[in-house]
């Protein structure tokens, strides 16, 4: 079996500072991007919806108008009834025939009313339906036109950043590689505390770089020795000296 190398808390510490450069770096590259790809996914379910809520509005105008073409249908039939009545009208027999008729010919008119009646008020809710269409179909072009955008400048950024995040994260991946599992995980749990995404920070000005708590001279030798992992104590961040960040670059 192979041995597994063993790293100097200083190759441990060259490590994790190479680690937060590149990391910093990547959330530069996030930060470039900004909300764009939130805004973009949300816009995209925007119009999802309202592409949903056009399709629903055509097929409510179809119902509509076949119920309209029904009932147009209906006063036909009607119509052509009535005509027939007419004519029996002109060979009644009797009173009690030409009663029945002439009931017969009242029901059929206003049957014919009613569904003359169900037609305007069909064609004012399909005049209705046709606006809200007309509107859905202005949002779904304004929400459109702003998607497109937003994706253009998208598709820019990655394609200026694109390269680059791929070096970085082959660079964080042998990064990650120098540093003990268990390190490794404060280090990300470090990183998820705090917006700025910084674990590993340099002493500065006698002070920790990322709550500027002081640093006591004694702590600050400690540190420059590369001995051993020292935190702060007010934020718990990993501490370095300035000369041994300054030492670590990544290209």
């Amino acid at each position: 079996m192979a041995a597994v190398k063993e790293y100097s808390v200083e190759e441990k510490l060259v490590g994790l500072i190479k680690l937060q450069k590149v990391d910093t770096k990547l959330d530069q590259i996030k930060i470039l991007r900004g909300e764009l790809p939130m805004e973009v996914s949300d816009l995209e379910d925007e119009i999802q919806g309202l592409n949903a809520r056009r399709t629903r509005i055509e097929e409510e105008i179809n119902g509509i108008t076949e119920f309209i073409e029904s009932k147009k249908e209906a006063i036909k039939e009607g119509e052509a009834t009535l005509a027939k009545y007419e004519k029996q009208s002109d060979n009644v027999k009797n009173s009690r025939e030409f009663e029945a008729l002439n009931k017969e010919i009242e029901m059929m008119q206003l049957e014919n009313k009613l569904a003359e009646k169900h037609i305007r008020d069909a064609n004012e809710e399909l005049s209705e339906k046709a606006r809200a269409l007309e509107i859905s179909k202005k949002q779904i072009a304004v929400k459109d036109g702003v998607l497109n955008h937003k994706k253009s400048e998208l598709e820019k950024i990655i394609a200026e950043t694109e390269i680059e995040e791929v070096d970085l994260n082959k660079l964080s991946a042998i990064a990650r590689a120098t540093v003990d599992e268990r390190l490794l995980y404060s280090y990300d749990r470090i990183r998820n505390n705090y917006r700025n995404g910084l674990s590993v920070v340099p002493v500065e000005r006698d002070a920790c770089g990322g709550c500027y708590n002081a640093i006591p001279p004694q702590r600050q030798s400690e540190i420059r020795l590369h001995k051993k992992i020292v935190v702060c104590e007010n934020c718990g961040r990993i501490l370095i000296d300035s000369d041994l960040n300054d030492s670590v670059e990544v290209k």
